[in-house]
């Protein structure tokens, strides 16, 4: 198994080295050169198997042998024992037609607790076999940070360097990230939006003398092991649901394009993931792209759902590179315009292209608040976070086949978002009891400005890469 850049001009890579690298130095992000293949009877044989046997399985393909099968099976397990749910990603049924995916049991009660309490592990192992040391730098508009955190946090070969927008995320999703003391974690609170924490990151990556003197690594979503991982939850749904003798649709609520490009990385494998419904808050920029062909920047709406105030949706490239042909050059020079201007077009071939697997849909504030409100009255008190409102309110606007499972992704715990949910319901959701003195606890973080040299010194002053500490 290979993996190559969209953008066309760097090395071809191998599992290792794309794991530690995270972006490429072409400043693409890596994809499989090709999809590992699953035929009907493959996935049958997924049937009634627990999460973490059907995870090595849809995984395993990816990794070419860089990792044995006991390793890596050792490894999963070890990750998935850390979710308080035996099924690590149940299935909660609302209507007839829509069940609930619930991403949530894991320790920070975010989806990327899926991926990254894996991703930790194998960096563990890779690194520990290498005899290497590596510097994480993230960007995270809620969610991904403080699982990053917990999957980092006092691991001898990793230091890790968070930036978040300054005011901009919930503050359980701050504290999740600034009470861990641990003196490999280091949390930035830039003052700027999501999207400058995201540039800030890529400019560092793109420093290729800083990059190298660092041994610069990435926890986002621009990491190919994230997406691997996310990949297995449509399997796993989607068996439970029928398939392959039933096709499924999946309703994802999204801002970096991250999760609905695993779905659609399922579907490549052979999941018959029928549509993919990309839900969209105020900053709607995935929307308006699948309505018109245009990507089109415009600012940052700070919203209820704050893990989707973006609009740089940075794995978009990854589809971009197959609507254009897996031409790296013509991404690049794409990818050029939409710095330069804010924008770019595709054309109605390529948009039509996109439209036979995507939709996309807005939802604003009010009607996340409905959403809210109508789900916990009609659903017996079932409580949805903001976030995964936007998903069910898109999949009731959204048509699909008749008689065709629609599955919602539920990407974060109501208690994440208290405020919001208590308006909405009238009663406040409780933290887990492993959680319950969040509150409370100490808080370490730092404030600096969105400027790039400011943040490379204060990650260079405080790495041990740069130090050459053994």
């Amino acid at each position: 198994m290979r993996y190559i850049s969209t953008r066309g001009a760097a090395p071809a890579l191998g599992f290792e080295d794309v794991l530690l690298t995270g972006l490429a130095r072409d400043g693409g992000l890596y994809v499989p050169e090709t999809w590992p293949q699953f035929t009907a009877d493959d996935i049958r044989a997924l049937r009634g198997l627990p999460y973490s046997e059907v995870a090595v399985r849809v995984m395993l393909p990816f990794l070419g042998g860089a990792i044995s099968e006991s390793d890596f099976r050792a490894l999963v397990q070890d990750a998935y024992a850390t979710f308080d749910h035996d099924a690590v990603t149940p299935l909660v049924q609302l209507d007839q037609r829509t069940w609930v995916l619930e991403l949530f049991h894991g320790p920070t009660l975010a989806f990327k607790d899926v991926a990254l309490q894996l991703l930790g592990r194998l960096f563990d192992h890779v690194l520990e076999k290498r005899g290497e040391r590596v510097t994480i730098v993230g960007a995270t508009s809620g969610d991904t940070g403080s699982a990053a955190i917990e999957a980092c946090r006092d691991r001898h070969n990793v230091d890790i360097f968070i930036l978040h927008p300054k005011g901009r995320t919930s503050e359980v999703q701050r504290r999740q990230m600034t009470s861990v003391l641990s003196s490999n974690v280091h949390n930035i609170a830039l003052e700027g939006s999501f999207d400058d924490c995201q540039d800030l990151v890529k400019a560092m990556f793109n420093d290729t003398a800083f990059r190298d003197k660092l041994n610069l690594s990435a926890v986002n979503s621009i990491n190919w092991a994230r997406i691997m991982a996310q990949i297995v939850y449509y399997f796993a749904s989607a068996v439970a649901l029928g398939a392959p003798d039933r096709e499924i649709d999946f309703v994802v609520p999204t801002g970096n394009f991250g999760n609905v490009y695993a779905a659609y990385g399922a579907r490549a494998m052979g999941l018959p993931a029928a549509k993919l419904i990309v839900g969209s808050n105020t900053n709607d920029i995935l929307a308006r792209f699948f309505a018109s062909g245009t990507m089109a920047a415009q600012g940052v709406t700070p919203t209820l759902s704050p893990s989707m105030d973006i609009q740089i949706s940075s794995n978009f490239e990854r589809l971009l590179f197959d609507l254009l042909g897996r031409d790296g050059a013509a991404v690049e020079a794409c990818m050029r315009t939409f710095r330069a201007e804010g924008r770019f077009t595709v054309t109605d071939a390529q948009l039509a292209a996109a439209l036979e697997v995507f939709a996309g849909h807005r939802v604003d504030e009010d009607a996340t608040m409905a959403t809210i409100t109508d789900t916990w009255r009609r659903h017996g008190g079932y409580t949805v976070d903001p976030h995964t409102a936007v998903g069910v309110a898109s999949a009731a606007a959204v048509k699909t086949a008749p008689g065709r499972p629609v599955v919602v992704l539920a990407t974060a715990h109501p208690a994440k978002f208290p405020d919001a949910v208590e308006k909405a319901t009238g009663r406040r959701p409780v933290l887990p009891p492993r959680l319950g003195d969040l509150y409370e606890r100490e808080e370490r973080l730092s404030v600096l400005p969105n400027d790039l040299g400011a943040v490379q010194g204060f990650v260079t002053q405080r790495a041990r890469a740069a130090q050459g500490v053994a």
